[in-house]
Parts: structure tokens; C-alpha cells; sequence
């Protein structure tokens, strides 16, 4: 009759390991989870700043008398609704264009801002376009008749 060493139960081989794999898939699934959230939530403030900064342009464009002035206003303008967003006003592009003759009444004002959303925690590289996504917004203001 032979003697074989007893085995030991599953319960006393599988000890800790359920731990161990909650906290090793926990931190494989949760990291993307967060990372994509602050993805969509850097996507999100792009969109809210450039809609805000063209619709505050338009309305301090009109509000000028002369179109040297307003467009440095409007500059002005969506450069710190841009920074109330925590974004940078040399990562947007402003385009102002008239229809008709600028600031003439009745005529239109049209702001484009465009802005270019980087992936968050990623470096930016010197010469290097590293947005992941582009967001715009373009507003139209009127210009009143009776100024």
C-alpha cells in the first residue's frame, strides 16, 4: 500500500488569489474607463468654449464702431471665454467676415472659431499637429439699423 502526501483542498490553493484578480482586472478595465471620461469631458469643454467664444465675438463685433477696433475686441472676447474653459487662445483659429460692408447697418457679421482638442496627459511636440478632434462654432450677429 502506498502513501501519497495528502492534497491540499481548493479552498487552501486558491487562497488570496480572488483578490489578487479583483484588483489586477480592476485596474485593467478601470484606466480606460477614466481615461476615455476625461476624453469626452476635454471634448466637451471644447465644444461649450468655441460656441461661447464665437457667439460673444459676433456680439462684441457689432457692438463697435469701427471694424479695426471690433475685431480687436472680438479677439479679445474669445480669447478669455476660450481661457474661461481652460484653453489656450494660440490653439484657436478666429475667422470674422462680413456681408456687406463691415458694421454698415443692416449688414451681418459672421464668426468661425475653430479649435483644435488634444488627448489629455498626452505631450505636445514642438511643430507637431497633435489635436485628436476639431471643434467649431460659427455665429451670426446683425448689425442693428438704428445705432
Amino acid at each position: 500500500m502506498r502513501c501519497f502526501p495528502a492534497r491540499p483542498s481548493t479552498d487552501e490553493q486558491e487562497s488570496g488569489s480572488a483578490v489578487l484578480e479583483f484588483i489586477f482586472l480592476g485596474l485593467v478595465l478601470l484606466v480606460p474607463v477614466i481615461y476615455f471620461v476625461l476624453t469626452i469631458g476635454q471634448l466637451q469643454a471644447g465644444s461649450f468654449a468655441v460656441v461661447g467664444a464665437a457667439d460673444q465675438a459676433a456680439k462684441v463685433y457689432v457692438a463697435e464702431a469701427s471694424a479695426p477696433e471690433a475685431t480687436a475686441l472680438a479677439h479679445q472676447a474669445a480669447a478669455l471665454v476660450l481661457g474661461d474653459f481652460g484653453f489656450e487662445s494660440s490653439d484657436a483659429e478666429i475667422d470674422i467676415r462680413c456681408n456687406g460692408e463691415c458694421l454698415a447697418p443692416g449688414s451681418s457679421v459672421t464668426v468661425d472659431v475653430r479649435l483644435g482638442i488634444s488627448l489629455p496627459f498626452v505631450p505636445s511636440a514642438r511643430g507637431m499637429h497633435d489635436s485628436a478632434a476639431t471643434v467649431s462654432s460659427t455665429a451670426t450677429q446683425l448689425v442693428e439699423r438704428f445705432r
